[in-house]
């Protein structure tokens, strides 16, 4: 009866089970996955339910690519941060996962494959195989820092790959696209997506950074993702974008068949539209302070695993840290444990496929005085 997209195993895991158990018995968990960040005590300005008063909200006027002055104003994001990306190389989306959608739907056949880093974001499976698009991974090493495996990438290549994904900075393992990788990744020859939703939450400079995939020249197509939902804390607006890059003749032609493609959904709400240059603005505020609670919070982090047997992976930016764990018992022991005796939630690293043992991924956009007292019950059972 049901499409053969909905092939996952949809019971919920071990670890969500007992957190359900753990909460029906009313107990305090404290949880140090969490990403919302209107749920993570943030002070959001009087300015961002005022940019939504405009009477201009009133008018319909569907625009496939999005309305001229939201996609300006997304344009004067990129400016600002030294990328020169023309508003009419941007098209605006509903969220980036709509984003990714777009463009497997632009770039690949029902069948064909994408590759995407391994560790990494956790949505892949599901976003392509909704396209009924495979998912191919390549891997990152860790050697006191991440990089991109060239050779891995290279044997992952098959005659149906269709395009390359990078996260920049990459979720969870906090690490930035250098220079060096985009060329690599650019004599591929194969389309590149990148996810950009994190980039403005960088813990340190780094010149050898890619700041935009699609501001950087080179050769073939080049997507550029984000939104107001990581850059300006503001998930539940629902505005994201896609900024075309590469040669003219494949940009505009890309440009062309993703207005085509917008147009059959009109997904994007008037009112974020007519909003999203003072949403832009106002946000601000609030990324400053996730970038100082994030900062805390990982400075916090290695003080206090210092000295254990445990240790925290080197990170670039992003909102996670990655820890490392003694492997006298797996990363869902560890998950589990730490839950059952200690009351503290974090997420194993195969949530993340992580090809090794024994990782746990936490968020450091969790409020100071809960990560503080979940970091010490973890540090207390290591």
């Amino acid at each position: 009866m049901f499409s053969a997209r909905f092939h996952w195993d949809l019971r919920p895991n071990r670890i969500t089970q007992l957190l359900q158990e753990k909460r029906r018995a009313g107990a305090a968990v404290l949880d140090l996955t969490e990403s919302n960040p209107t749920h993570a005590d943030l002070d959001y300005p009087p300015a961002i339910a005022a940019a939504l008063a405009s009477p201009a909200i009133l008018r319909y006027d569907p625009a496939p690519a999005g309305l001229a002055a939201a996609r300006e104003a997304v344009a004067r994001y990129y400016a600002a941060r030294g990328a020169a990306i023309d508003a009419g190389r941007i098209l605006l989306t509903a969220s980036t996962s709509e984003a990714y959608a777009y463009l497997f739907k632009l770039l690949a056949n029902p069948g064909d494959q994408v590759l995407v880093p391994q560790p990494s974001y956790p949505l892949f499976e599901f976003l392509a195989g909704m396209e009924n698009v495979e998912v191919g991974h390549y891997p990152l090493l860790y050697h006191g820092e991440w990089s991109i495996d060239r050779d891995g990438l290279s044997r992952a290549l098959t005659p149906r790959t269709r395009a390359i994904v990078v996260v920049n900075p990459n979720n969870p393992t906090g690490s930035y696209l250098k220079r060096g990788e985009l060329e690599f990744l650019s004599s591929v020859g194969l389309p590149l997506i990148s996810d950009e939703v994190f980039s403005d939450y960088a813990f340190a400079p780094d010149p050898a950074r890619v700041p935009a995939v699609a501001a950087s020249d080179g050769p073939g197509l080049r997507f550029s993702m984000s939104g107001l939902s990581k850059i300006s804390g503001l998930p539940q607006m629902k505005l994201g974008w896609i900024a075309v890059g590469g040669e003219e003749a494949l940009r505009r032609e890309a440009m062309e068949k993703l207005e085509w493609i917008a147009d059959t959904y009109l997904s994007v709400g008037t009112p974020v539209q007519t909003a999203a240059a003072a949403l832009l603005d106002a946000g601000e505020t609030v990324q400053r302070q996730i970038r100082d609670r994030t900062a805390r919070n990982l400075v916090h982090l290695r003080d206090a695993i210092s000295g254990t047997r445990a240790s925290v992976l080197a990170v670039e930016g992003g909102w996670y840290a990655t820890l490392q764990m003694p492997r006298v018992r797996s990363e869902e022991e560890w998950a589990i444990d730490l839950l059952s005796a200690a009351d503290v939630l974090v997420q194993p690293g195969f949530f993340y496929d992580f090809a090794a043992e024994a990782f746990l991924v936490v968020s450091l956009l969790t409020p100071e005085a809960v990560f503080s007292e979940g970091i010490a019950r973890l540090r207390s059972m290591v």
